[in-house]
């Protein structure tokens, strides 16, 4: 099984429900993203001060395996860890549990963005050197 080095736990809201009763299919993507903002502030990559504009990348695909329901008032602990760093772009890996019992997975690729330039760019050498500290990859 994969380490992960940082989760971040989100209680599941009233909102977070569809008609079953269960957390929505749609919700645990924005768990994951949740997560994902927690991670890169966490890591040192970004921090909201500096504006979403700085924020230097975007999701280019998104899954999710769902593996039970969520109910109303559990807390979901969202592990995320980057098992990839490429050139321009990354792959982030997701565990969500309720209690200690997986619940779903997932994985998100993300492209380093030029969003005054509107083009992908290679990851910065200083987010390089973060992530890498932080997941113990090679740099």
């Amino acid at each position: 099984m994969a380490t992960f080095n940082f989760s971040s736990a989100i209680a599941v809201r009233y909102g977070d429900l569809d008609a079953q009763g269960h957390m929505n299919n749609a919700k645990f993507i924005t768990f994951m993203e949740q997560a994902r903002v927690a991670y890169i502030q966490a890591v040192g990559v970004w921090q909201a001060a500096e504006g979403f504009d700085q924020l230097g990348q975007i999701v280019a695909s998104v899954t999710c395996d769902y593996k039970r329901p969520v109910q109303l008032g559990q807390v979901v602990d969202v592990a995320v860890r980057v098992a990839r760093l490429g050139n321009k772009s990354m792959n982030l890996e997701y565990r969500l549990t309720v209690g200690g019992e997986e619940v779903a997975v997932g994985r998100t690729v993300q492209v380093a963005y030029d969003f005054k330039n509107q083009q992908s760019i290679p990851i910065p050498p200083d987010w390089r050197a973060k992530l890498s500290a932080f997941e113990g990859l090679p740099a």
